[in-house]
């Protein structure tokens, strides 16, 4: 074994070889033969270090510990490529991807370089020095995104190992910001954007960046571009599922920021995830769909937000209302605080009316109010339905009547 990963039965495989189980088209643990509900790879780094204990002091293994250092001095290597200023770093840059894609090298040598190597302050001085208003500097940004996408969203590097790289990163944080936008709004190829996208929402999701994530929610350009990758990816409106994701990821980070939320509303985020919410479930999947209502009710936390939604109620909160059990228990839970706060708070006519004309839309209510939800949200379900004033002579647009009628009050 060179890369140890469990499977969620437990059972600990090499990568390279567990990969190629997955990729034929299996879906069992070779061992229990259990079907497996997640194909996710944990990395097993207690096992990790032993083997490199081992391979680093077993007089059997001196051909496997020899071999692991052409890897090492090769990482080594391009780093002090990338710090002389006077090559040009592209190339070197896309050799340090494809040294962290190598499945062949072990994952304790490409932690390495991240923690003693300084790859990620290494990353952050080139986007800091480069010019992006020319070709050679945007392409320069794009390299860099590449690689540090790699290092902070692949489960084999280790959560301090991010951390510093985020660190790296935040130091110049005027620099990165800029070197970010410019990626997001002129990248050459979405694949280039999403990176961008993805490592934004690393730092955004990182506690100790608190004032990295204040600072960037200022940021106008940031949203806008972040709204648009949301979008359509081409001429026909077809829509990107990593770019809506990674997309959404970020736009609910800065949304966490509260003096950020008028700005993410003007901008334009309540139709552009009424779009995301109203799209296919195969290309906005249930974990994509929760985060488009997290921020759809953080624009509902104010009055400019709830201004917005209910002025396209018809499409906003019929979105909401038609989507809001095919986004888990937290998506739901979010759902209904959005129904409840334009309809029962604001109290806005015709958010009251799209929810009545939504298919199901108060039959959903009602389940999920009798499901395990939190206390707080089953009174906020409650509320809404005493709006309706369901009862057994009423029957409301919306309301199957093929089914059995569950009376709360």
């Amino acid at each position: 074994m060179k890369s140890p990963v469990s499977l969620c039965t437990g059972v600990t495989y090499d990568r390279a070889s567990i990969k190629r189980w997955l990729d034929s088209g299996n879906t069992t643990c070779p061992a229990t033969r259990q079907n497996l509900p997640s194909t996710d790879l944990v990395p097993n780094l207690t096992l990790q270090r032993l083997i490199h204990h081992w391979s680093s002091s077993s007089s059997s293994s001196t051909t496997a510990a020899a071999a692991a250092v052409p890897h090492l001095h090769r990482g080594n290597d391009l780093l002090h490529k990338l710090r002389s200023s006077a090559a040009d770093p592209v190339p070197a840059l896309r050799k340090l991807a494809e040294f962290f894609s190598d499945d062949e090298i072990d994952e304790f040598e490409k932690n390495n370089l991240v923690n003693a190597g300084g790859c990620a302050a290494v990353l952050a001085s080139i986007l800091a020095r480069k010019d992006d208003d020319d070709e050679a500097g945007l392409e320069t940004s794009e390299a860099a995104m590449r690689v540090l996408a790699l290092i902070l969203t692949s489960d084999f590097i280790e959560e301090g190992n991010r951390k510093i790289a985020i660190s790296a990163l935040i130091s110049d944080l005027n620099g990165s910001v800029s070197a970010l936008v410019s990626v997001l709004k002129k990248g050459s190829s979405l694949e280039s954007r999403i990176d961008a996208a993805r490592v934004l929402e690393s730092v955004l999701g990182l506690p100790e960046a608190v004032e990295a994530k204040m600072v960037i929610a200022e940021k106008d350009e940031v949203i806008a571009e972040l709204i648009r990758l949301i979008g359509p990816s081409d001429d026909k409106g077809t829509m990107d599922r990593r770019a809506v994701e990674a997309g959404l990821g970020c736009l609910a980070g800065i949304a966490e920021v509260r003096r950020s939320r008028a700005r993410i509303v003007r901008l334009g985020v309540v139709p552009a995830v009424t779009r995301v919410l109203a799209a296919k479930a195969e290309v906005v999947p249930a974990a994509a769909a929760e985060r488009a209502m997290r921020v759809m009710e953080a624009a509902g936390g104010c009055a400019e937000g709830r201004a917005a939604i209910c002025e396209s109620a018809e499409e906003s909160v019929g979105a909401v209302a038609e989507r809001m059990m095919k986004t888990g228990k937290g998506g739901a839970e979010a759902a209904v605080a959005v129904l409840w706060t334009v309809c029962h708070l604001y109290r806005d006519r015709r958010a009251v009316e799209a929810v009545a004309a939504a298919n199901g839309g108060l039959t959903k209510i009602l389940l999920f109010m009798q499901s395990g939800c939190s206390p707080a949200t089953r009174q906020m379900a409650a509320d809404l339905l005493k709006i309706f004033k369901v009862n057994s002579k009423s029957c409301l647009p919306g309301y199957d009547t093929k089914t059995i009628h569950i009376m709360p009050f």
